[in-house]
């Protein structure tokens, strides 16, 4: 008798402090329960267990469908997001988006940086597999890649850059995939003013896919197979040639700074440093008197090996040796280029472990100040 009026007095005050706090989970809390005439202590602990199980179980759900309400992912495909000003086009398999350059967006010479392109590409590439309908919990990641563990990795990344758009400028960017190979897929980029329709910039990437939990690459299963190849087609931002090799650096390279660490921030949804990040590690390489007088118009990434946040890193750069000096001055003469390999790779107690190779192309600043200083 004594056990189930303990039954009832806790389940009666659990489901009452649910009901009342339901909108604010920081508010939710146990309520004390007077349990001293109740006699029988094993049948009260199990109440009590019991209980809590249950409070769990419900805070979860709770949490679920807010994330859900607050996300709003579609379940099936969507040809509009007003949200973003994006929309599907060509036979319902390119994205398109228009986007503003924002004001933390640019450098000193108030044009978009290097990063800031990149992460575009990175965000509309997300929102047309967000638009698909696939989307599943993940970083890209389609429903049947979560349901077997499975992530999006970058393998290589090229990116060319005729113009760099200014501050306050209004940008058509498109994306669209294709197959690589048999287990890869790539991801296309074409990015123009809206205003002019001039390409500013173009880019391709390759991804394969890595189990969450081994961290090993994996085949291309055959569910995630039928879910994303719908969206294949073949046309390509960047005409392959033939790759080019991009030879490793070590310690005789000339520009070099170590010690670099990851910090919270620069961590993404699959718990490891942003591709992204990367680019702006290889470029604090770069003396600052180049990065005044040239800026960069073309550069391939090869990816190695993910890095974590207790990594630390060593970032290297190596002019071309046929960089010319005239008169004293890198490049004095317009429309030449000058190109630098790189390298970014961990500084282990034992060994050191490349993470990214690159290669980058630069030509002389040559455009007039958008805007006065």
């Amino acid at each position: 008798m004594a056990s189930s009026f303990v039954s009832y007095l806790a389940c009666y005050n659990i489901c009452y402090f649910l009901a009342k706090d339901s909108h604010n989970l920081s508010k939710l809390k146990l309520p004390k329960i007077d349990i001293s005439r109740a006699g029988n202590t094993s049948a009260v602990t199990k109440i009590t267990t019991s209980a809590v199980s249950s409070f769990t179980h419900v805070t979860e759900n709770l949490d679920t469908k807010q994330k859900q309400t607050r996300q709003n992912i579609p379940t099936t495909k969507q040809f509009v997001d007003p949200h973003r000003q994006g929309r599907i086009i060509d036979n319902g398999v390119r994205y398109r988006q228009m986007v503003v350059i924002r004001s933390y967006e640019v450098g000193p010479d108030k044009t978009a940086t290097l990063e800031s392109i990149l992460n575009l590409l990175q965000e509309t590439g997300l929102n047309h597999v967000w638009m698909s309908g696939l989307l599943g919990d993940g970083f890209g990641a389609t429903h049947g890649m979560t349901r077997n563990d499975l992530m999006w990795v970058v393998s290589k990344l090229q990116l060319q850059v005729e113009q760099y758009p200014i501050w306050g400028e209004v940008l058509q960017l498109d994306t669209w995939v294709g197959a690589s190979g048999k287990n890869g897929m790539r991801r296309d980029w074409e990015l123009r003013s809206q205003a002019t329709g001039i390409v500013f910039a173009r880019a391709t990437s390759t991804w394969v896919m890595m189990n969450k939990k081994t961290r090993r690459l994996s085949k291309m299963l055959d569910e995630v197979r039928a879910e994303i190849s719908p969206w294949f087609i073949e046309k390509q931002a960047i005409m392959e040639d033939t790759p080019e090799k991009i030879k490793k650096l070590d310690d005789t390279a000339k520009h070099g700074t170590s010690s670099l660490k990851a910090k919270r921030s620069d961590l993404d949804m699959n718990h490891h440093v942003n591709n992204v990040k990367y680019v702006g590690w290889m470029l604090e390489t770069m003396p600052d008197e180049f990065m005044e007088e040239y800026q960069l118009s073309n550069i391939i990434l090869e990816y190695k090996k993910e890095c974590g946040s207790s990594d630390i890193v060593q970032a290297l750069s190596e002019p071309d040796e046929d960089n010319r000096t005239i008169n004293g001055s890198l490049g004095s003469l317009n429309g030449m280029q000058l190109k630098y390999t790189h390298l970014l790779q961990t500084k282990g107690e034992v060994r050191k472990e490349e993470i990214v190779r690159g290669r980058t192309t630069w030509r002389k600043k040559h455009f007039k100040m958008p805007f006065p200083m």
